[in-house]
This record gives structure tokens, sequence and C-alpha cells, in this order.
């Protein structure tokens, strides 16, 4: 069974992340995957718009596998991850059509990080949106996708929301212009109903408003020492075993 899936219909996209035993954690074949469902859209001038979802109606995306971590052993290791992960989320971000993100339930870490990279997001009353990090994992995030957070809830939210490491429900997501809409009821049908009434807009005019608020968001600082200090600690390797282990983390600061 692949792991994402792709798929278009009348004009508009679905990519679906499909690991809904494991609340669609995120592998890297399933980062390729999504890197490769975007370029095929940006060639099909059919596709008018692009839907993201998940599997299984619990998840969106609970961030990524992080039983893929235990193989790092270098510092390029965590660069790399980041280079690539911020590579992905740049070609979303950059797709040449409209994206909206369907979010069923949990969508966490690196999922929350897709969603954000989209231009508009729905929720079913069940969303648990964040980044917990500092009670998990104890890496960080990029400065782009800091940069990506702050443009779309501010800079004091993103701080409380990885300082308390909590996760935001629906109404919330809606207060703060996080989530446009919550949907009780058939959340895919919803997304599909926006994204066909978008795919009959003018596409430059579309077109044009994304790459203007990309440029307007302008360029963001190197970032490679704020990344080593995360994951080459000490604590990082406690809380990716304490969280694959299933127990608390013992954090030192070191």
């Amino acid at each position: 069974m692949s792991e994402l899936l792709f798929a278009v219909d009348d004009g508009v996209g679905r990519v679906t992340f499909n690991r809904p035993d494991q609340r669609n954690a995120l592998t890297w074949a399933m980062y390729d995957g999504l890197v490769e469902a975007v370029r095929r859209v940006d060639a099909d001038e059919g596709v008018r718009a692009l839907v993201l979802t998940g599997a299984g109606g619990r998840a969106f995306a609970a961030g990524t596998d992080i039983s893929q971590f235990r193989s790092f052993s270098r510092p390029e290791d965590a660069l790399e991850y980041e280079r690539r992960i911020d590579a992905v989320l740049s070609v979303l971000e950059a797709c040449r059509v409209p994206t909206i993100a369907a979010l069923p339930g949990a969508c966490i870490g690196g999922g929350a990080a897709i969603a954000a990279c989209c231009d508009l997001r729905i929720a079913d009353p069940a969303l648990r949106y964040g980044f917990p990090i500092a009670r998990t994992l104890g890496n960080c995030l990029s400065m782009v996708n800091l940069a990506r957070l702050s443009a779309l809830i501010g800079a004091g939210r993103v701080k409380e929301l990885i300082f308390t490491a909590r996760l935001i429900g629906a109404e919330e997501a809606v207060a703060i212009g996080l989530v446009s809409e919550i949907v009780d009821g058939d959340l895919l049908a919803r997304a599909d109903a926006i994204a066909r009434q978008i795919a009959g807009h003018a596409p430059l005019t579309l077109r044009s408003t994304k790459m203007a608020l990309r440029k307007l968001r302008g360029e963001v600082a190197e970032d490679e020492a704020l990344i080593l200090m995360a994951y080459q600690s000490a604590d990082f390797r406690e809380g990716m075993e304490a969280f694959l282990t299933k127990r608390a983390p013992h954090w030192k600061g070191v």
C-alpha cells in the first residue's frame, strides 16, 4: 500500500498521507512523494487547485516518523534533514495553484509545518495543532519555518506555542486565524467544494497573489549553528529515545 496517494479529478488534485495506523507519521518517502505530487500539479495546466489531507480520520500527519532520527550520527545529518524539509516545504509553498489543507485530528510537527505552507486550512472539531518539541524531542524549528509560522499567527503566539508545547484546538485555531473554518461533517467534501470554487477563478490573480505574499515575507538568515546546537545535543538523543520508548524525557540542557 502506498504511503502517499495522489489523484486528479476534474481539475482538482488531492494528496493523501496514507499511514493511518501510525497517524500518518511522515517517512522520507512521503516527503519525496509530496514534492513529486506538487511538481506534477505544476506541470499540468489543467489542475487549478490542490487539496492535502490524511487518511483514517484521526490525523492529518503526526510529524516526521521519529524512528528515522536514530540513524543521525554526524552534525551534517541534522543540517541535511532541515535542508531537506525546508526544500520540501518550499516546493509546496511555491505550488502554482492554491493549496488547501483539510485537517482531521492531529496535525503535529512536520504535519503542522506542511499545513502552515498551504494557502488555506480547514479542520474538523478534533483538530490538535502544534509543535510539542520542547517536551518531546528537544530539537528546533528552522528559521524558515519560524518565519512562516510568524507570518501566519504572529511571533508572540509562535513562542507561546513552542514554549508551552501545547496543542491548539479547533476553536482557538479559528480565533487566531490559523484555520478558516471548522467543518462538523464531511471535511473532504467541504475541501473539494472550496477547491472547485477556487478552480473557477482567474488563475493569474491567484498565482500573482501567492507570489507577492511570499516576497513580502523576505529572506531569512542562516541558522546552521542553532540547528546543530539542538540536534547534536544529548537532550535530543534523550528526547528521541524517551519518545520511542514511551517514557518521560530527562532534560539536562546539554
